[in-house]
């Protein structure tokens, strides 16, 4: 099997962003993969340095959304990324072989540098060495278990072409260390937000979370974005620019023809259709929320397969690293 290396940083729970783009795809992956997938604590803490409670927390949240989602422990190693110190020690040994202009030539880093300048000025005073080196550490953890495949979306194509140049130049230096990783596009890589923008995101609160209840999700439904053109109810609408209708296709709504047609036709109105959205929307996650229910109830076995997840990944660590070693002639003692 080939070994699928993938993951997510612990800075809250999960979106349907996160379970269509993907959740959804590791789900059935991982029956065909050898699959480790991190909690990147570490790399929480570039953006949440002064807020080690959150990731914290943040930790416990995410493993259950992983659970709830489907992700199974019998086949997938989900494992703590602070706990393999061996991904820290190969961070080092790389950041050598990268140079800082690289790091900024990074597209998906040169547009993050952009918005934190926009925050603390173009002089760059709130950019931490910690967060302009994100892609050296992503390149470490997914070479530290000898990563086949990562599934991305598509803004993290430049990290794992990154990863790729990393590993050619530690192998021309030390000799054949590490294989270069693929990135495997997710089929929904970027999912839509409530309000239209391209990306469902929590920091632009415009996200329905697979543990929202219904309360919670009517209300949200209720402010999605329609057709602006659509005044009066019996005014007919295009329902592409509609994100009621965008969602409805998404969790595969059984009545999608009956309601493009009757929406085209002026017959259908916004409320209901939101209010018909909200109902499908609590039936598609019911599973999901169900399960997680009983992972709260069972913080010891969630604790467990932790676990049993990190030490799993701590062992492949160890294995690749004394091979590192070897090669880079840092194994003194062996």
């Amino acid at each position: 099997m080939k070994t699928i290396i993938t993951g997510d940083r612990p800075t809250g729970r999960l979106h349907l962003g996160h379970y269509f783009g993907s959740l959804e795809n590791r789900v059935k992956m991982q029956y065909d993969y050898d699959t480790y997938i991190l909690i990147a604590d570490v790399q929480a803490l570039t953006d949440n340095f002064d807020n080690p409670k959150k990731v914290n927390e943040s930790v416990h949240e995410l493993a259950l959304d992983y659970l709830a989602a489907g992700i199974d422990p019998k086949h997938t190693h989900i494992y703590i990324q602070s706990y393999i110190p061996e991904v820290a020690e190969l961070t080092v040994y790389f950041s050598n072989l990268v140079t800082v202009s690289r790091l900024y030539r990074n597209p998906t880093t040169k547009h993050e540098v952009g918005q934190k300048q926009e925050l603390f000025g173009e002089s760059g005073e709130g950019i931490t060495y910690g967060f302009l080196g994100y892609p050296v550490s992503q390149a470490a953890d997914i070479t530290a278990l000898d990563g086949d495949v990562v599934p991305v979306g598509e803004d993290q194509i430049p990290h794992i072409e990154q990863t790729r140049e990393i590993v050619r130049k530690f192998n021309a230096i030390y000799g054949e260390t590490f294989k270069e990783p693929e990135a495997y596009l997710s089929e929904n890589p970027r999912i839509k937000g409530l309000d239209g923008n391209d990306k469902m995101s929590k920091s632009l609160e415009n996200a329905i979370y697979l543990a929202d209840d219904e309360e919670t999700i009517t209300k949200k439904v209720m402010s999605a974005v329609t057709d602006t053109n659509k005044i009066k109810k019996d005014d007919p609408a295009n329902p592409e620019v509609c994100m009621v209708y965008y969602y409805h296709k998404l969790i595969r709504n059984d009545n999608l023809d009956t309601i493009c047609k009757e929406c085209k036709a002026g017959a259908r109105g916004c409320v209901a259709c939101k209010k018909e959205l909200a109902k499908a929307m609590m039936e598609f996650l019911k599973p999901i929320q169900e399960k997680r229910k009983y992972y709260e109830e069972h913080p010891e076995e969630v604790e467990q397969i932790l676990k049993e997840g990190t030490m799993a990944a701590r062992k492949r660590a160890q294995e690749v690293m004394r091979r590192v070693r070897q090669n880079m002639k840092l194994d003194y003692f062996e």
